[in-house]
Formats: C-alpha cells, sequence, structure tokens
C-alpha cells in the first residue's frame, strides 16, 4: 500500500516511463511532443520530481489526456455517511468547516 507523497510520485514516474518504453519514444521525442524540457522529463523519471503543468504536459504526449482529466471526476465515498454528505453538498462553491 502506498501511503505517502514520495511513494506515489516514484510509482508515477515508474509507469510513465513504462508507458513511454512501450510507445517506443525517446525522451527528446516527448520533450518535443509535450513542450517540457527534456532535463525535467529525466528528473520525473530518476527522483520522481515535476510540476504539476509539466506532468499534465507529458501525460498528454503520451495519449492519457482523458485518464487525467477524469481523475477527479467523479465522487469517492467510503461509507453511506459520506455519500450523503457528497450529495448535500453538490453543487456548492465552497466548504464550509463544521463549528
Amino acid at each position: 500500500m502506498l501511503d505517502n507523497p514520495d511513494d506515489i510520485a516514484r510509482l508515477l514516474a515508474d509507469d510513465f516511463r513504462k508507458r513511454r518504453i512501450e510507445k517506443n519514444l525517446t525522451r527528446r521525442q516527448v520533450a518535443e511532443r509535450s513542450g517540457v524540457a527534456m532535463s525535467n522529463i529525466v528528473r520525473f523519471e530518476q527522483k520522481g520530481l515535476i510540476s504539476l503543468k509539466n506532468f499534465i504536459g507529458i501525460v498528454m504526449a503520451l495519449g492519457y489526456t482523458s485518464e487525467l482529466k477524469n481523475l477527479l471526476a467523479t465522487p469517492k465515498y467510503s461509507t453511506m455517511e459520506e455519500l450523503i454528505q457528497i450529495r448535500k453538498n453538490a453543487g456548492k462553491k465552497k466548504a464550509h468547516s463544521a463549528v
């Protein structure tokens, strides 16, 4: 189970590298397609470090635009109470703290 941001970043970087190689794309080709500097792609693959904007660019270059756009599109809940709260808050523009 991944339980921290660093582990998840490494997993994303490893998966990105696998998908890039499967598509027979070099880092340079991804850089050209995405507009992201090759040094940023190298740093991402080696250390899992990248800005969100650059991550979006390289993911789009591999053809995963719809998957990324839909990442947070659907509400996620674990309990019936959470689902009820989600439905209650649907359409709100901002959250208010419960006092």
